[in-house]
């Protein structure tokens, strides 16, 4: 029987608002959309949800308005038994709001464009998580994202250094991180367009195939930035890691339309991470993790698309 590992995300919670069309419109153009619906979100409470879905034990810690949105978003995590005794409230701020815009060209892959609103998510105060200095060893890993303070995320990845807990760091949307926080994560997962930003090196694509030498010099520059473990997803070409001891690329799978990308990411991060502390090699976990972005990819919204253990495995094993 596999473990059940102890997670701890330290996060995000969004509701989002999505809109599809068959083109962006131009500047002073409108155009009629196709779609829009709401959906439940952010890259803190996605990854929780994914890694509750893959077996994991999980506990979330963030902050949300006193509105119905938050309320909303604490019930879908309940619904998956994640631990939300030790999320916050702001009375001021609103629960964060995010727009995204999905484009459906015809006989081409979804592309989104996502902007995001953090509300209360950028409230959390250091005082307010300062708890996890004498708890954080009880968890067999910890999750970060850039939806909440760096602040934030550079104290509590300080606890868990200190106390030999690894962290994972999703550096997304992009700011410029300071070299406290690298010092302190053990992994950090950015896509090709965040590690561009964040190394100078841009991953370029001919015919599709991505530069896998472009992709080995920019995971080099961010572990010269003290990161231990550098893994760069790539979206439709699948994903690159490079840890001390070597490198790995695991292809993403051929033949998965691609509906939303939306929490394709999260559902990456968060089966890796899962898979990891289960006992999996790094080359096992990003198969694993392949599978479940591609399944999240193949639907439409963030929580929704977010696929259970039996689903990966199936689409796996052929089970």
């Amino acid at each position: 029987m596999e473990r059940k590992p102890k997670m701890l995300v330290v996060g995000s919670f969004v509701k989002s608002q999505i809109i599809s069309t068959k083109k962006l419109p131009e500047e002073g153009e409108t155009i009629l959309g196709k779609t829009v619906f709401a959906t439940l979100g952010g890259k803190g409470a996605n990854q929780a949800v994914q890694m509750a879905r893959l077996g994991a034990d999980v506990t979330m810690i963030g902050k949300i308005g006193r509105d119905q949105n938050g309320e909303d978003l604490l019930d879908a995590c309940r619904r998956e038994s994640i631990n939300v005794k030790h999320v916050l409230y702001d009375a001021k701020e609103e629960t964060g709001f995010a727009f995204v815009v999905l484009e459906r060209l015809l006989n081409e892959h979804a592309k989104n464009r996502v902007m995001v609103i953090p509300g209360a998510n950028m409230t959390i105060q250091k005082e307010e998580i300062a708890f996890l200095e004498d708890q954080i060893d009880q968890y067999d890993m910890v999750l970060l994202q850039n939806e909440i303070p760096q602040e934030i995320n550079e104290t509590v990845a300080e606890y868990a250094s200190k106390k030999g807990v690894p962290v994972m760091l999703n550096p997304a949307p992009y700011e410029q991180l300071s070299e406290k926080l690298l010092h302190s994560v053990t992994y950090i997962s950015p896509n090709e367009h965040e590690a561009a930003h964040m190394s100078g090196i841009k991953i370029h694509r001919d015919k599709g195939r991505f530069n896998l030498e472009e992709a080995k010099v920019a995971a080099l520059v961010l572990k010269g930035c003290g990161v231990a473990n550098v893994l760069i997803t790539l979206g439709k070409s699948g994903a690159f890691m490079m840890t001390k001891d070597r490198s790995y690329y695991k292809p993403a799978l051929e033949n998965i339309e691609i509906v939303d990308p939306s929490a394709a990411g999260e559902a990456f991060v968060g089966a890796f991470c899962t898979r990891v502390c289960m006992g999996d090699n790094i080359g096992e976990a990003m198969v694993y993790a392949n599978h479940a972005g591609a399944l999240a990819a193949s639907r439409i919204g963030a929580m929704p698309a977010l696929p259970t253990k039996k689903e990966v495995e199936q689409l796996l094993y052929g089970q």
